[in-house]
């Protein structure tokens, strides 16, 4: 009997798992709560069963959930691999997956290019659609004075430039059993990623034009605060490898979690060099910029 219920595969079948599902439930809700927050911020409403959801406070009960599910599923991955279940099999499928997921977080940003690029290269009557009014037939709008790409934007830059250095360091220590160096290179990656969040806020807050106000803050603010909080993801991504590295986890044989780690934050690099080059560097072009900005 205990040879019939012998594993004699490479596979991991997983147990039944509340993580999928939970995961579901709190991106819904932060989506909701996202467009609750910019509901509450313009003065409007959202109606739900006769209560009114217009308020930010749903978006973090669904980021409460998501960061939860993140804590419980990246747990659980990391018992398994400890408990053997992660094969050569199994981790080839974990790479795939990773690379896929990649490959999603690419056309969904491709999405906020695609708005951006369609508004800007085409400012006045295209499609039967009239964008005159809200453009002045110009890009960007006649009435928009926007950042200064070599301000803050080129700080933010050499910002993520600097953390993929870094991170690049970490993984080689780690493939030299150097715990000090992956160490060193993590606590820097994790302190660059802090301080382009704060100087992204700094920037929000400064800003001479409001997400609400015309169609380039709408775009603006949707591409780089969805690159912000792939940043503020990325960033707890590494901090959990950096608590397990300090916990004398990981071996140069045996760490996925730091490499798909290190692929998402090269991944915000790269994504990053596409949104100063065009939405900054390129949209500012004849316009007029802010002074101190």
């Amino acid at each position: 009997m205990a040879d019939a219920h012998a594993k004699h595969h490479d596979y991991h079948l997983v147990n039944p798992s509340p993580w999928p599902l939970l995961a579901s439930v709190g991106a819904f809700v932060m989506a909701l709560g996202g467009v609750a927050w910019m509901q509450y911020l313009k003065g409007g409403s959202l109606p739900f069963f006769g209560l009114n959801l217009a308020n930010p406070w749903l978006f973090f009960i669904g980021l409460v959930i998501v960061l939860y599910t993140m804590f419980g599923w990246w747990s659980d991955t990391i018992k398994e691999g400890r408990e053997g279940y992660h094969t050569p099999v199994v981790s080839l499928h974990l790479r795939y997956g990773m690379i896929m997921f990649i490959a999603s977080e690419v056309m969904f940003f491709v999405a906020w290019f695609w708005a951006y690029f369609d508004a800007s290269l085409f400012p006045a009557e295209v499609h039967q659609v009239v964008r005159t009014e809200y453009t002045g037939g110009v890009w960007p709008p006649k009435s928009i004075e926007v950042l200064d790409p070599f301000h803050l934007p080129l700080y933010n830059t050499i910002i993520l430039l600097l953390s993929g250095t870094t991170v690049t360091w970490a993984h080689h220590a780690l493939l030299h059993d150097d715990r000090k160096g992956l160490i060193s290179g993590l606590v820097l990656t994790v302190g660059l990623g802090v301080l382009f969040s704060f100087v992204q806020a700094y920037e929000y807050m400064h800003a001479p034009f409001a997400f609400k106000d015309s169609i380039y803050g709408a775009t603006f603010f949707m591409a780089t605060g969805f690159h912000g909080f792939h940043v503020f993801v990325g960033t707890i991504f590494l901090l959990v490898c950096l608590v397990r590295a300090m916990r004398g986890g990981m071996s140069k044989e045996k760490h996925f979690g730091f490499e798909a780690a290190a692929w998402y934050w090269h991944f915000v690099d790269v994504v990053w060099l596409f949104l100063f080059a065009s939405i900054y560097i390129w949209g500012s072009v004849g316009a007029t910029i802010a002074e101190g900005h």
